[in-house]
């Protein structure tokens, strides 16, 4: 374990979101576990128990979830697109309001970052462009070559399939209202779909969504204004992420892409921008690290949530300091069921077990000890 020893009143303080008001500060993230069950890409009791025990959160997102069969690109992750998945997705939100917390739904589209494997007629990925991504495929027990294997060349979608698209993303927010999400995220981050159309290395179209910033960020406002005819904006949240991410894509100007990407989300009474900063766990070492979020903070005028290998004390200061409204934590959180009390009480905190972040079952997902049961009662010997 460790410990800080210092409690962080920043952390506690209540903060308005869109219709909703959050108990506290500390936001839990998106976090693939890869354990739903197949066939099915299903969620189980067991996620309903991981998630509940998490509920003290101001708010959890949801481990990233497919809007589509296409969209998935990891084994073992879920989807929201069938109507048996929205029935067991209403296992997690029941538990988690029943625990007295929020929930919003990772909305998701891996894009290139996948494998034939998991695509619904057994042919190539679909990116932005024809592109072929770095690493390998987390495949499990999919492919007899698994549990990874290269990427595939992933196809550029053509135009006319652009609305067919937006549309996948509006069936996958009905049915994350209809499972009893409090909101949805749409998941513009980490090198997936919607980012391979942001970064300018994955993007090389010569269309209304191509070459310029303005086109490369299109598809993003197009389904913001899809989605918004299904769910309240001010229960809709964007992540973005400036640099790092999967299959090696890169954006030759962060700074004015990602900028121009936080406007674009501006002004639209969204919940809250969820963004990335360059971490050392999701890459992204360049010179203008330190200008990019307080740049994308600027250029947003709502709720602005900040991840991305947070200290607790640095969490702290930036809250402290309003570089960030919300303080959004993965592998703490995974670790530490009840955070937000363990900040509370300065610690001690537990540490994640890395080998059994993906995959497997109740160990290392439900079995890391929450704070009354680590410390001794008060009036032990």
């Amino acid at each position: 374990m460790t410990d800080d020893n210092h409690a962080h009143p920043a952390y506690a303080a209540s903060l308005p979101m869109g219709p909703i008001t959050l108990e506290n500060r500390v936001v839990m993230a998106p976090l693939t576990r890869s354990r739903s069950e197949v066939p099915g890409n299903l969620q189980t009791p067991l996620h309903a128990l991981y998630y509940s025990q998490r509920a003290g959160a101001g708010l959890i997102v949801s481990e990233a979830t497919q809007i589509s069969q296409e969209g998935q690109g990891y084994a073992w992750t879920p989807g929201i697109h069938s109507d048996e998945q929205v029935e067991r997705w209403k296992l997690v939100t029941d538990a988690v309001h029943n625990a007295g917390g929020r929930i919003f739904c990772q909305l998701w589209h891996v894009g290139a970052i996948s494998h034939n494997v998991f695509q619904p007629d057994g042919g190539a990925p679909v990116s932005a462009s024809d592109w072929q991504p770095e690493g390998d495929a987390f495949v499990g027990d999919y492919h007899p070559d698994g549990p990874t294997v290269p990427h595939p060349k992933a196809r550029g979608l053509r135009l006319d399939e652009i609305p067919r698209l937006i549309e996948d993303f509006r069936h996958a927010t009905r049915q994350a209202v209809a499972a009893g999400f409090d909101g949805v995220e749409l998941h513009a981050a980490n090198g997936y779909l919607l980012d391979q159309f942001i970064r300018s290395s994955s993007n090389r179209r010569d269309d209304r969504y191509g070459d310029s910033v303005e086109n490369r960020i299109r598809i993003v406002g197009e389904i913001l204004d899809a989605i918004a005819q299904d769910i309240a904006p001010g229960r809709i949240g964007v992540r973005l992420s400036p640099s790092g991410g999967a299959g090696g894509s890169h954006d030759d100007d962060p700074l004015t892409t990602y900028t121009a990407a936080a406007q674009l989300c501006a002004g639209r009474g969204l919940a809250y921008l969820h963004v990335v900063r360059p971490n050392s766990h999701g890459g992204g070492d360049d010179a203008t690290a330190e200008e990019i979020v307080p740049a994308m903070r600027g250029a947003f005028d709502g709720v602005f949530i900040v991840n991305g290998g947070f200290e607790i004390e640095e969490g702290a200061r930036w809250l402290e300091a309003g570089r960030a409204d919300a303080i959004c934590f993965g592998r703490k959180f995974l670790a530490n069921p009840d955070l937000p009390a363990r900040i509370a009480a300065g610690g001690p905190y537990n540490e994640p077990d890395p080998d059994t972040f993906y995959g497997g079952g109740a160990e290392g997902y439900v079995d890391y000890p929450s704070l009354e049961k680590t410390e001794p009662p008060a009036d032990a010997a």
